[in-house]
């Protein structure tokens, strides 16, 4: 006969009831909507201004795939912190390190497609800082992450190879515009 898990006594040990982590899936779920829709503002609003007639990298890929890869990204993202967070193990710079990409990456497009009208190159060359920035704290994050759960870590890893990739757009579009 198996052994039916006892609600109370995994609550006393630490471990977040089946609610709970439902609500916290649903929370980082959120969080990671509300950044992507956040980020989504200034792209829409300038895609067909500057940056329509802007050089572009040879290897830019369709303008579909973004709004689908990011989608997945931060599906995949949430559900790792929420990997971590179910073991206890967000926390401190976990923690701060989860936060700090959600709002570097809001403020790539800001940077990258909002500022350029009134700052020329140097709102791209600016971008490409804060996508550094947001490489930096994904390679961060998975080492945190990896240790406490390594599908988590490995979540992560399509984001930061994607992040690496913009980062590459990024600079030919300094150089180039």
């Amino acid at each position: 006969m198996p052994v039916t898990p006892d609600p109370r006594r995994a609550a006393r040990a630490g471990v977040p009831g089946v609610r709970s982590q439902i609500i916290a899936l649903g929370g980082f779920l959120a969080l990671s909507g509300i950044a992507w829709l956040l980020a989504s503002v200034p792209i829409i609003l300038n895609s067909n201004g500057w940056y329509a007639g802007s050089a572009k990298a040879p290897w830019m890929p369709p303008t579909w795939m973004f709004r689908t890869t990011w989608m997945l990204l931060y599906t995949g993202v949430a559900a790792a912190a929420w990997l971590v967070w179910r073991k206890g193990g967000l926390t401190g710079g976990a923690r701060a390190g989860y936060v700090v990409q959600l709002l570097l990456n809001a403020a790539w497009p800001a940077a990258f497609f909002a500022l350029y009208p009134m700052l020329g190159a140097a709102a791209l060359w600016a971008a490409f800082l804060v996508i550094c920035a947001l490489a930096a704290t994904l390679a961060f994050l998975i080492l945190r992450f990896g240790p406490v759960d390594a599908l988590a870590g490995f979540l992560v890893l399509p984001y930061f190879s994607w992040i690496v990739f913009s980062a590459s757009l990024n600079l030919y579009s300094a150089v180039h515009n």
